[in-house]
């Protein structure tokens, strides 16, 4: 089996990968960068890939799904309100920018 072959994977990790990887384009992320995270976490929750067959592997790890609401908050508790206000309107012109992007 070559490198990269996802054969080996269930239909719903296929499409749980193309979802994942879907989001992380939205979020601005290159193609191939948000195709390898979306992979890396369906490995991660379901410990690679999954032949049909009751009783055959481990249970799901759901926490790579919860990861990012986790990360959020601490950093942004410790900054200032005129911090938070300054990176919520950097965010606003980077999303407008990119926006402009893929209408254009």
């Amino acid at each position: 089996m070559p490198k990269g072959d996802k054969s080996s994977y269930s239909d719903k990790q296929k499409r749980m990968a193309e979802h994942i990887e879907e989001g992380y384009e939205n979020r601005g992320t290159s193609k191939n960068e948000a195709e390898r995270r979306a992979w890396a976490t369906v490995n991660k929750a379901d410990h690679g890939g999954k032949k049909s067959g009751s009783g055959r592997g481990k249970a799901r790890d759901t926490s790579p799904m919860h990861k990012g609401g986790e990360k959020g908050g601490a950093s942004s508790s410790s900054r200032t309100a005129a911090q938070r206000s300054a990176s919520a309107k950097k965010g606003a012109a980077t999303r407008k920018r990119n926006a402009a992007k893929a209408h254009a």
